[in-house]
């Protein structure tokens, strides 16, 4: 792919055209997903990783400067995920009497907090059974079955490529519909 069909898709991109999305992630996955795995060393941490990736790189493709070389800044978003996935590793890895008195605290909820939990968890699978069919499909197997990428791919007869799109699709929607609900009924 030239520079000028490069131009072009990114700019399509820009203005949400999904099939110019998904072929921008076609296009670079494999340089991205290589360059994080190296990093990383394992592949489901890499693939990971990659999702947010990418999922970053479409949501800031306006902050994009063509002046640089758009594989460049996709590795430079790349690199800084990965630095903070090692910050997030890093702080799982701590001292875990380090904080008891939280957990002995999460354990120790009033009735009052139990039922505002309780209707938290309520909101949640409202906002989840309000998206498309389709991304509740998706959210329904990677997160409340916790299937793996490949597995929802085989599951829903499409690529592995297509399946990480959709879950990014649906995380971002659905985080965006519990934001916007946030504040609802208060």
């Amino acid at each position: 792919m030239n520079d000028e069909q490069l131009f072009l898709l990114i700019n399509k991109a820009k203005e949400k055209d999904q099939k110019a999305q998904t072929k921008l992630i076609n296009v670079f996955w494999v340089d991205v997903f290589s360059f994080v795995m190296k990093k990383v060393g394992d592949e489901n941490d890499a693939d990971e990783i990659t999702v947010n990736v990418f999922s970053k790189v479409l949501s800031k493709l306006d902050l994009f400067d063509p002046h640089f070389q758009f594989k460049t800044w996709i590795l430079t978003i790349a690199q800084n995920t990965i630095i903070d996935f090692w910050r997030k590793k890093s702080r799982e890895n701590q001292d875990p009497t380090e904080n008891l008195d939280e957990v002995k605290n999460q354990y120790a909820k009033s009735p009052e907090e139990l039922m505002i939990s309780n209707e938290e968890q309520k909101k949640i699978i409202k906002t989840i059974e309000s998206l498309d069919a389709n991304y509740q499909d998706i959210i329904k197997l990677r997160f409340f079955e916790e299937k793996s990428i490949k597995e929802i791919a085989e599951e829903l007869g499409i690529s592995v490529a297509n399946t990480k799109v959709r879950v990014m699709r649906a995380k971002k929607v659905l985080a965006e519909l519990l934001k916007n609900n946030e504040f609802d009924d208060n």
